[in-house]
């Protein structure tokens, strides 16, 4: 091939390595703004209500739920696991209009460390009766936001309640307000 027939563009220069890349990184640009991307993700809404009694049918214990809550609040997810000293774990989870998080936790027979590990070691700041006369321990976990209620049963066959969360007092006192007992017919 004779020099006069090479592109000049084929000689690789500068500029034309400098044009390569601006096409290139304009191509880039063009597909990054073009390609639509969310900015925050919806939590999917779960049945708690149909899971609770499911639960209480098959274990015999009235795991409870939030009903009624006021606008804003959504259902994002339940589970029944075991838990820390092989604790059975009720556990469902809402968030708030603000988009805190706020749990109903409970478990039959909960030894006190399952209680601290559920709290996040939280202090005992204080005690607050909701509508229904049940008195929480309200308790704090300084330095990681988590807040809980904790309504604790003693003795063999007690069901233990946590309301935790991110939310503030005020939030998990309203959820307290909510809870009602899945049906058992045992």
């Amino acid at each position: 091939m004779s020099q006069s027939s090479v592109s000049h563009y084929a000689k690789g220069s500068v500029a034309n390595v400098i044009r390569s890349l601006l096409v290139v990184g304009g191509l880039t640009a063009v597909i990054f703004f073009a390609v639509a991307r969310t900015s925050s993700v919806t939590a999917e809404q779960v049945d708690v209500v149909a899971a609770a009694e499911q639960r209480a049918q098959q274990s015999g214990v009235p795991y409870e739920y939030a009903e009624d809550l006021p606008e804003g609040w959504t259902p994002v997810s339940q589970r029944f696991v075991r838990s820390k000293d092989d604790v059975q774990m009720w556990s469902a989870t809402w968030t708030t209009p603000d988009g805190a998080y706020v749990a109903v936790q409970q478990a039959v027979d909960a030894t006190d460390s399952w209680v601290d590990t559920q709290t996040n070691n939280g202090a005992r700041v204080g005690t607050v009766t909701t509508d229904d006369g049940t008195t929480w321990v309200k308790r704090d976990r300084e330095g990681k936001v988590q807040r809980s209620l904790v309504d604790r049963q003693e003795g063999t066959g007690e069901l233990t309640t946590l309301v935790t969360g991110t939310g503030t007092f005020e939030q998990l006192e309203t959820f307290a307000d909510h809870l009602v007992a899945a049906p058992v017919n045992r």
